[in-house]
Formats: structure tokens, C-alpha cells, sequence
């Protein structure tokens, strides 16, 4: 009998992964390469193993070669030296209160200092810290390497505080070491969720080569769908099984559940490790990773103001604009590519801009549901509802889907239809349309979809329907369908098997909900 499979779920450690004989995707070749660096940043998202990689350096620079028996590194390295490595963690500790920062700083550079020695003119948290450096150097004869993990939560978790201008200048102090200690540096990197504007904390010292959006190194976090097939087949064959389907059929399920994550023009699709990992030790599809709780620092950005997500993904933006950034509330699209809610979904390699959009069905289902409580201030549940509308498009139950949505936004509150961000009236249904809609992230659902003569102003397709909607506010259902037919919205699907549906509905300004819905 085959030995089961172990999931390193929470395991961030590479020599314990290693020694523990947990599942492991074979990194060390793209993390050697990365080790021929200097000074390296790399921003992914949230549990995507920044940590692992880092752990994985650290192993690395230690000269631990008997972790990587058998691994890809092993083409490329043959001396195995052994450097000095210093690791900052910044993961497990809350920076929101005053001097935290400074106490955990204080912390490590005294454990440094009693293995490398002191100099005590030096006062300055800098100073010492490049003390350190130079004497680690000095006693071992290698240079030293220096690893930080979450290198931005001291100011993640004070974002949008007074305290995040001190954090700030903390930090800033901190990093510019490595300016001063260059010769002495073998190599550096930082690891982090966002990358915040280059006047900020990384003024002080030579810029870092920026490997997040190399396509070279595209895969160094994740999981590519080689490496799923290659890696996973036992529990893939495992998981079909469960969902008595095909091979075929389960791989193409973790794809739309858990792939599409792009990091450059390069488009190399990458799975979220951690939902991944999760869904074949309970054998299910679930929200892994979005349950894991939407970050604080997240949190207040979308917090009571109005995100226009049909307007946000429907532009190209340049590299600089949701990398080079600096984190604000009035424009979270870049705070939202970084932490991985939207990702690269096209490249205009022309002009050298993206289009953005939602991964996959996990973060699109999680995201729009979180978005949608928070734009429409309801209280009726929107995910039971959701599930109800599901079943009504499969069964194409058009009379019941009518009366959902009558109740549905009869339940918003007048003063989120009177809310600012709702811009006009009619843009405010169609939002919140295309808002509920999104949330079905098992359906292709298009929003003023483009022809030669016009917008249609939302298509569902199923597997066995097409539904056209036509929304009109305080016109008549009648008008809807003959624009659906005058504009030719329907004509793309004239020779698609599936049975097609026109529906003109009619919002009224004084109720605030269906007045006429009409379908043919």
C-alpha cells in the first residue's frame, strides 16, 4: 500500500518539510538562481511560501547541503560554502502598538551582537546593525547574507495611523544599512505582501533589483500546473474519484477553483499553494485561502467607500502603476493586485499595459461577496440567496428568479440607494447586478458586453442557458426586449445549442426593486 501522502499545511520550515517527508514542489533551481543575486525584493501575496522561501535561502547560505539531496540545486551548486545569515522575521509579531517596532529590532540586533561583538559608541539602531554586518564578515571570511520575511507589516499593521509615519522612519533607518554595508553584503533579500513607493523605505540604500514581476522568476512562489500534475497525481486521481468524475475533469476543476494567478508579461499560470494543498487533504473545494480572513490593512482601504470594481477591471493599466505605489484608500486597485485579489489577465505587449481581473472562482465567489456586503448594506444573507439564484439559472426558473431579485432589493436599505457612491440611480442597479452576478463565479458572466451597435447590459451563460438581461428604469419590460433584439445582443448566440433568453427588467425609482420583468 502506497504511503499516504503528507501536506505540509502550516509548515513553513524547508529542512522540517524536508526531514518531515511532507510533499514538496522542487523550488531550489530558481532559488539558486536567485542566490547569483545581490539585493533582491520579491512581493507576493499572502501564504503563497514567501516564508518556505526564505527558509529554503537560509538552508541554502548555511551550507546545509544534505537538505537537498536529490533536489534540482544540485545541478548548479557544487562548493556549498557557508555564509553568515541573518533573518529577520517580521511575520509573527503586531506592530500597531508604540515602540513595538523598535523592541523587536532591539531584540535581534542583541542576539547578533553577542555572536559577532558590540561597539559601544555606536547608539544608532543602523550603526550597530552595520557593526554587525562588518563583523560577521570580518570573523567568518564569507560576506553575509541577510533574509527579511514580511518586511512591510510593521507598516501594514499601522497603515493609515500616526504611528506608520514613525514605523516608517524606522524602517528606513534600518534598511539603509545596507547602503553603507554593501561590501560586506553577499546578498539580501526582502520578501513582502506590497511594495510601498521607493520614497519611502527604500530611499536610504541602493535600490533593489525588483524580481516581482521577472518573469524569470515567475514560479519561485506557487505552483505551476506542470508541477500540480507532476507532483499531485496520486491525490488528483483521489479527489476525482471523490466528485466521480474524470482526471481530466478534476484538474480543469482545480483550475477554475485555484489557478490563474499571473505575476508578469510573461503569463505563466500559477495555483494558490496554500488552497491547493488544502483541498487535497480534506478532498473538498473550499475558500482556503480567502477564508483565511481578509487582511486588516485591506480592510480599511475598502472599508465604507465605494470600490467600482465593473470600472476598475474594465481599464489597462502600466507595470509602474500597481507596483511603484504607495498604498491609499482612495485607490486600492494596486493594494488589491499585490495582495492577490486581482492578478494580470492580459498584456498589450505594444504598449506595455495589463488588464486585471479576478484569478479564479475562489477569490471572484469571496471577494465580490465581501464587496457586495459592504456596497449594498443589506440584510438579507447574500450567500444563501446566491445559492437560491444558482439553482434557478440551472433549472431555468425564470418566474421564481424574478421574485428573488424583487425581494433582494426590496431589502436594501433607502439610504444605500441614496448613497453617493452610487452614482446615478440606473448605474446603481446595474452595479449591484453586476455585483450579484460576479458572485456566481461558476458562470461566465458578462457585463456590457460590445457589439457593432451596442452594449448589452449583462449575459449569464450556463452550461445549458444564455440569459440576455435588458435593465430599464421606470421604462416598460417591452422596451428592454426590443433593444435586445434592435442591437443584435443576441445574434453571437443564434447557433449555440443552449437554449437562449431574453429578459427585460424594469426597476422602479419609487419602490427601488422590480416593477416588470418580461422574458422571451
Amino acid at each position: 500500500m502506497l504511503q499516504q501522502m503528507k501536506y505540509p499545511i502550516g509548515v513553513q520550515s524547508f529542512e522540517n518539510i524536508i526531514q518531515g517527508g511532507y510533499a514538496y514542489v522542487d523550488k531550489t533551481d530558481l532559488v539558486w538562481q536567485l542566490a547569483q543575486k545581490h539585493i533582491c525584493f520579491l512581493c507576493r501575496p499572502r501564504r503563497f511560501g514567501k516564508s518556505l522561501l526564505v527558509s529554503t535561502l537560509d538552508a541554502y547560505f548555511r551550507g546545509r547541503k544534505e537538505l537537498f539531496a536529490g533536489l534540482k540545486i544540485n545541478d548548479y551548486e557544487k562548493d556549498w560554502e557557508e555564509c553568515p545569515v541573518l533573518r529577520v522575521d517580521f511575520s509573527n509579531a503586531n506592530f500597531s502598538e508604540p515602540d513595538a517596532l523598535k523592541n523587536k529590532l532591539e531584540a535581534m540586533v542583541v542576539d547578533w551582537e553577542r555572536l559577532y561583538g558590540k561597539d559601544e559608541a555606536r547608539k544608532n539602531m543602523g550603526d550597530r546593525f552595520q557593526y554587525v554586518i562588518s563583523q560577521a564578515h570580518t570573523k567568518s571570511g564569507k560576506k553575509v547574507v541577510v533574509l527579511i520575511d514580511e518586511y512591510d507589516k510593521p507598516l501594514l499593521d499601522v497603515m493609515g495611523l500616526p504611528l506608520e509615519e514613525t514605523n516608517r522612519n524606522v524602517l528606513k533607518e534600518f534598511y539603509g544599512t545596507f547602503k553603507a554595508a554593501d561590501e560586506d553584503l553577499r546578498f539580501v533579500l526582502l520578501t513582502g505582501v506590497t511594495k510601498f513607493s521607493q520614497v519611502s523605505v527604500f530611499s536610504g540604500f541602493n535600490q533593489p533589483y525588483d524580481i516581482s514581476m521577472d518573469s524569470a522568476f515567475d514560479a519561485l512562489c506557487g505552483i505551476t500546473e506542470e508541477e500540480l500534475h507532476d507532483v499531485f497525481a496520486e491525490p488528483i486521481e483521489k479527489m476525482a474519484k471523490e466528485y466521480e468524475c474524470t482526471v481530466d475533469e478534476m484538474k480543469d476543476m482545480l483550475k477554475r477553483w485555484y489557478d490563474g494567478y499571473h505575476f508578469s508579461h510573461g503569463m505563466l499560470d500559477i495555483y494558490n499553494p496554500f488552497s491547493i494543498i488544502n483541498a487535497f487533504s480534506k478532498l473538498t473545494f473550499d475558500s482556503y485561502w480567502f477564508a483565511t480572513g481578509t487582511p486588516t490593512y485591506l480592510q480599511k482601504l475598502i472599508d465604507k467607500r465605494f470600490v467600482n470594481l465593473q470600472e476598475m477591471l474594465s481599464k489597462s493599466y502600466e507595470p509602474s502603476y500597481f507596483i511603484d505605489y504607495r498604498a491609499n484608500a482612495q485607490d486600492p486597485l494596486a493594494m488589491l493586485y499585490q495582495s492577490g485579489y486581482l492578478t494580470i489577465k492580459s498584456v498589450n505587449r505594444r504598449r506595455n499595459s495589463y488588464m486585471l481581473g479576478f484569478p479564479n472562482n475562489e477569490v471572484q465567489k469571496g471577494f465580490v461577496t465581501l464587496l457586495a456586503g459592504d456596497y449594498l448594506n443589506t440584510k438579507t444573507r447574500i450567500q444563501p440567496w446566491i445559492c437560491d439564484i444558482d439553482d434557478m439559472l440551472q433549472d431555468c426558473r425564470l418566474d421564481d428568479m424574478r421574485d428573488a431579485f424583487t425581494a433582494f432589493l426590496a431589502s436594501i436599505p433607502y439610504v444605500a440607494n441614496k448613497d453617493e457612491r452610487a452614482l446615478n440611480f440606473e448605474t446603481h442597479f446595474q452595479y449591484t447586478f453586476y455585483l450579484l452576478m460576479r458572485i456566481l463565479s461558476c458562470y461566465d458572466t458578462l457585463i456590457e458586453k460590445q457589439n457593432s451597435q451596442g452594449r448589452a447590459d449583462m449575459i449569464v451563460e450556463t452550461d445549458n442557458h444564455v440569459y440576455i438581461f435588458e435593465f430599464k428604469v421606470d421604462g416598460s419590460a417591452d422596451e428592454a426586449l426590443q433593444q435586445i433584439e434592435e442591437k443584435g445582443y443576441a445574434e453571437p448566440y443564434m447557433t449555440d445549442k443552449r437554449q437562449l433568453h431574453r429578459i427585460g427588467v424594469v426597476i422602479s425609482s419609487e419602490t427601488r426593486t422590480v416593477s416588470e420583468w418580461m422574458t422571451i
